[in-house]
């Protein structure tokens, strides 16, 4: 949530609303000029609320005053009695309009980190790459046709189960993607010294709201309706929810986590766009890095998680690059953003498997996580970052289709073979 005190200062106001027409929707600086002439009348309901509580205690006291002289005060009550009437409507207008804000304020983004390039998705830069793309080659299968014919994924029986964008992985293929999870895990938390966190799988309301998924995007998440809790759409939503409503020590940041969570999300292949095998699926296996650190650090910690993320990728021997994103294509509550790619031989395109971000203070303010920088010192927002360490299955695709051999059989990739038990996924293996 941005700092609704942008809205009282005029310079700040100027800054917050430049930012958010970065993002390249010409309604938000209408949406913010909305939420400015709200918060003049929420803060003159507050102020008239005030006045009237002051004159109300005034009149109390000479209320008292004239009862211990033996004086007459029903005339007084009654211009008490009516004061107290008055604020205390007053009272519930201000409330009502400070609710109403605040609601409203819940749906306005983030703004853009400066240097973050103004434009679309064609405008995202790629800052690095590592690895060599596999030369093309009439071999390569997408993957698809390699695990339908390895026996390794059953789309027809996942649908029998579910319906279309849902995964049902088999034999080598179930062990693959237990093995890709337990490898992540143990990197991030055994190399990285990430605490591991074994989170629900369900959340409430005020928990979604904190990250930013609610109230904007309730329509794209799986909800049970009889106990109003929402299936996660990333580890993400119930790490950095850990510390809500607390004040952390400076000498206890930075925080950071790493845990393994399914994740759904209902919008997925909703456009008809990469549909075929697990490109785009509902629902898709992911670790997650979560950091908690002081606004002052938290450049640094977007390029050191990011570096561990790229660590998976290198380890996994899967070539990738690192586009920056540019402002239209940041998420909602981001700040500024890092996107891995990998390719994918077999279907020809990058496809991405993490993103790395920062919000500043955004979700924090949403979730009151603070800190003190000294004792007795005032709590402060933390900044929160995270980042997908890695997502399946797009990473599944990944090594199926960057190790395949001519002869139709995957390789696996060496980090991978403890775990495994197996070098290889040929036929007859699965």
């Amino acid at each position: 949530m941005i700092d609704a005190r942008v809205f009282k200062d005029a310079d700040a106001y100027a800054a917050a609303r430049q930012g958010l027409t970065r993002r390249g929707d010409a309604a938000l600086g209408a949406l913010l000029d909305e939420l400015r002439a709200e918060d003049e009348k929420r803060r003159r309901a507050i102020a008239e609320g005030e006045a009237l509580k002051a004159e109300q205690n005034t009149k109390s006291k000479l209320v008292a005053e004239t009862k211990k002289k033996g004086g007459d005060a029903s005339a007084l009550l009654a211009e008490l009695g009516d004061l107290s009437r008055r604020a205390s409507e007053r009272q519930s207008a201000a409330d009502a309009a400070d609710a109403a804000f605040r609601a409203r304020l819940l749906n306005v983004p983030n703004t853009p980190a400066p240097d973050v390039q103004a434009g679309d998705a064609s405008h995202n830069t790629v800052v690095r790459n590592w690895g060599d793309v596999p030369a093309a080659a009439e071999w390569r299968k997408p993957h698809w046709d390699l695990a339908k014919e390895l026996g390794i994924l059953d789309f027809e029986r996942a649908a029998k189960l579910a319906g279309a964008g849902f995964p049902l992985y088999v034999g080598l293929g179930a062990r693959l993607e237990r093995a890709l999870i337990t490898y992540l895990l143990q990197l991030q938390a055994q190399t990285h010294g990430y605490t591991e966190i074994a989170p629900p799988f369900v959340v409430n309301r005020a928990t979604m709201t904190g990250t930013g998924q609610l109230p904007k995007f309730e329509d794209d998440l799986y909800r049970t309706s009889t106990d109003d809790l929402f299936l996660i759409p990333t580890a993400e939503v119930p790490v950095t929810n850990l510390h809500r409503d607390e004040i952390l020590a400076a000498s206890d940041l930075p925080r950071r986590y790493t845990a393994y969570t399914p994740c759904w999300r209902r919008e997925a292949g909703a456009a008809g766009a990469d549909t075929r095998g697990i490109l785009r699926v509902h629902q898709f296996d992911k670790v997650e890095i979560v950091w908690f650190t002081e606004p002052s650090k938290s450049d640094e910690a977007l390029e050191q998680l990011t570096s561990h993320a790229e660590m998976a990728l290198q380890n996994l021997g899967l070539p990738y690059r690192v586009l920056k994103l540019a402002t239209g294509d940041l998420g909602f509550a981001n700040y500024r953003t890092y996107d891995l790619e990998t390719w994918a031989p077999g279907v020809g395109k990058w496809l991405e498997v993490s993103s790395c971000s920062s919000y500043g203070d955004f979700q924090a303010r949403r979730m009151n996580i603070r800190y003190r920088a000294a004792a007795g010192a005032k709590p402060e927002f933390v900044h929160t970052l995270n980042g997908s360490a890695l997502g399946l299955a797009r990473t599944f695709i990944a090594v199926l289709e960057n190790y395949q051999e001519p002869d139709g059989s995957i390789r696996i990739p060496d980090v991978l073979v403890p775990l495994m038990g197996v070098d290889r996924i040929g036929p007859g293996r699965a």
